[in-house]
């Protein structure tokens, strides 16, 4: 259990959250690479990544995780000298090490279990192995096979000299380090006595405090910087080394190297810098370093571009503006957003009752009352944007998995990702992950073809899936797409019925035989196995959509591939709707559907097969659907000339008329869920509570104008009891 009263945890758990974005970012530069954009930038950031998560774990004394890091980060080091070219087999290499660096990570954090050794041990092999040019150079095969020993017990070596490299220019015997930090170093949350311990893994170090600028107790400001450390090291490293256990402050401090030869003695410094141990001196810089805030928010400022060094000719450069961001737990941000949405029910309840009082618009408190609406409404607005969050987080994680599934299954498979910066609630976000998860692996598993079976069908040998986000009418809607065969449909009619899932004489449209994927039991695996086949699938998928609001669909053609398309509420929270009334129910229609509404004329509206009602809207025949009768509501149909049709757009891009009684008026309502409070129903997507505290139930408008399509279409339809 993590003690909250501890700034050092609290730093940890702040380092865990750069970890997720720091490896994010290498899956994204490594994925970049593998597709042919090796150019400086880009191995750049991957080594930054790298070397950030190296250096962050070393402060919190994560050997593992820096150990396999540094290896990690040599080959990338030795890629951006252009000393090593970004070959295939590199690339393939380096991605599987961003996978091993983020077990590593996920252990560290106690998320996962301890990292297979075996595995990372072999993984660092083959890394070093392509860092030094081969797993075994030449001269050390002949080692590795020697003669016999002769009567004396000499065993002849021959050894190639023109294969020795040359040497490397002498790095000079010592550094002397001058480090004055600023204050705003320490509002980053770093520390003196971390980065000193970093630059004492090089060799000893000799340090020398001046405290000069130490004002009086009564002048000391707790956010200011003071003090200056003057650091000899006795190493043998290039300025280069030295520089790196600097490369998160030097933005944010005056920092000068000059080889030990050419400085003036330690010595030199004020009488005020007495010689201190290393000891002493972090248990100082501890002290100084200003305490922070152990509970969120944590604040975190942007990577800033180091900047040079300054010399005897030349002053700092200034750093750029960071921008600034802060770290809140995310309970606070709910418990604001449901103070907000109690906030939108007492003003839509407080104008219901100016309303029903009979006073004139033009009154006082009519006016004050539209002008509280404007500001709840930019409140809300404001409070659902900080909720916002890009799905990146859930699409750089299936990289991963495709090269995993891929390896199991032995196909060849190339991941396309598009619209990761697409923004969805939060809580939409995270609940995405499995959903998501299992599709990818079906499309692997079940969609794509192996390699010999694509050839001999005139594709290529390597799969394709696709990863997409969009916004469309107010949702976001995520594509997951595949090249392969497509679905099967006579197989699929035939499992369902083997499994007793619909009888065998139902007549099904091509639509209806793909969607028997989704019911319960139904799967398509020959065999149970690591990635599919338990029985417990689509289904599954299926009801975590709902659950949040959204619904799925499938579009496939055989020997083309598989489209599966999920379209979600951008926010769980708020809806924009229209309040309608049908029989003496009041209900709410999302906005986001909703083309236009009027009045049918007699002469409008016809009858198909002497039932089925249709409205001539804009020269075309729609369906028109008796809402009220639809829901249960009444018995009987409503005259169409006495209600008010509501043309409305499905996410197919289908449309329909809903008829109901009457329109009440547009507003914004709180989404309350139905199925958490009571159950799920059929045509329901939420519930809200109006301005006069009555709840309201907010339609499905999909599922209403699907069912009432299917009961006209396919009566005959019929499931296995």
């Amino acid at each position: 259990m993590t003690d909250a009263a501890d700034p050092f945890e609290a730093i940890k758990v702040t380092f865990f959250q750069e970890c997720d974005e720091l490896l994010g970012d290498l899956e994204t530069g490594l994925l970049a690479i593998e597709a042919g954009s090796a150019d400086d930038e880009t191995i750049n950031a991957v080594f930054r990544a790298v070397h950030s998560v190296k250096g962050g774990a070393g402060a919190f004394g994560l050997e593992d995780l820096v150990r396999f890091a540094h290896v990690f980060e040599t080959l990338l080091d030795e890629l951006r000298a252009g000393r090593k070219p970004c070959d295939p087999p590199t690339v393939k290499a380096l991605l599987r090490a961003s996978d091993v660096l983020a077990d590593h990570v996920s252990a560290a954090r106690g998320q996962a279990a301890p990292v297979d050794e075996a595995r990372s041990a072999a993984l660092v092999a083959e890394l070093e192995a392509l860092t030094h040019g081969g797993a075994a150079p030449a001269a050390i095969a002949d080692v590795l096979a020697l003669p016999e020993a002769d009567e004396f017990g000499f065993r002849p070596v021959a050894f190639d000299f023109s294969t020795l490299a040359a040497p490397e220019p002498a790095a000079a015997s010592g550094w002397r380090v001058t480090f004055r930090p600023h204050a705003r170093m320490y509002a980053k949350a770093n520390e003196t006595a971390l980065l000193l311990r970093e630059l004492s893994r090089l060799g000893p170090v000799e340090v020398a405090l001046d405290a000069s600028a130490l004002p009086d107790l009564a002048e000391l400001v707790a956010e200011e910087a003071y003090l200056t450390w003057t650091l000899d090291l006795a190493a043998v490293v290039d300025e280069a080394s030295v520089r790196e256990a600097f490369d998160f402050v030097e933005a944010d401090c005056d920092l000068t190297v000059e080889a030990l030869s050419d400085a003036p003695a330690a010595t030199d410094a004020p009488d005020s810098a007495p010689d201190l141990d290393i000891a002493a001196l972090l248990a100082r810089a501890t002290a100084e370093a200003p305490v922070i805030e152990s509970a969120p928010p944590v604040v975190e400022v942007a990577p800033v571009v180091p900047v040079a060094a300054p010399t005897a000719a030349a002053t700092p450069a200034p750093a750029a503006q960071a921008a600034v961001t802060i770290r809140v737990d995310l309970d606070r941000v709910d418990r604001l957003i449901n103070v907000v949405g109690e906030l939108v029910i007492q003003q839509a309840m407080l104008a219901q009752r100016v309303i029903e009082s009979g006073l004139a618009r033009s009154s006082g408190i009519s006016v004050g009352l539209e002008d509280l609406e404007l500001l709840t409404r930019e409140i809300q607005d404001s409070v659902m944007a900080i909720r916002a969050q890009p799905v990146k987080s859930v699409f750089q994680r299936m990289p991963r998995l495709v090269r995993e599934v891929g390896e199991m299954t032995g196909k060849r498979v190339r991941l396309l990702t598009e619209g990761e910066a697409t923004e969805v609630d939060k809580t939409v976000v995270e609940r995405l992950a499995e959903p998501i998860t299992h599709m990818i692996r079906n499309a692997i598993d079940h969609g794509l073809e192996m390699p010999e079976d694509r050839l001999a069908a005139g594709k290529s040998g390597e799969g394709t899936v696709r990863l997409a986000a969009l916004h469309r009418s107010g949702r976001i809607v995520i594509e997951i797409s595949d090249d392969g065969r497509g679905i099967n449909r006579e197989r699929v009619r035939g499992i369902a019925v083997s499994r007793g899932l619909i009888v065998e004489d139902a007549v099904l449209t091509d639509d209806e035989i793909d969607n028997l994927i989704f019911l319960p039991g139904f799967s398509t695996a020959d065999a149970i196995s690591d990635i599919s086949g338990r029985g417990v699938g689509m289904d599954v998928v299926r009801k975590s959509i709902q659950a949040l609001g959204g619904r799925i669909s499938i579009a496939s053609v055989p020997g083309k591939g598989s489209t599966f398309t999920l379209s979600l509420p951008l926010t769980l929270a708020v809806l924009d709707g229209m309040v309608v009334s049908a029989a003496d129910q009041t209900l709410v229609a999302p906005l986001t559907a909703i083309v236009e509404s009027l009045t049918p004329r007699p002469g409008d509206v016809h009858y198909v097969g002497g039932h089925d009602a249709v409205i001539l809207f804009r020269e075309q025949f729609t369906p028109l659907i008796d809402v009220g009768m639809v829901m249960g509501f009444r018995d009987a149909a409503l005259t169409p000339s006495d209600g008010v049709a509501v043309i409305v757009e499905t996410e197919s891009g289908a449309r329909a008329a809903l008829l109901f009684d009457a329109i009440q008026g547009q507003r914004q309502v709180v989404i309350k869920s139905l199925e958490t409070n009571y159950r799920q129903v059929e045509g329901v997507a939420a519930a809200t509570i109006l301005g006069d505290g009555r709840v309201a139930l907010i339609l499905d408008v999909d599922a209403i104008v699907a069912n009432a399509r299917r009961r006209s279409a396919r009566p005959e339809l019929k499931l296995a009891s």
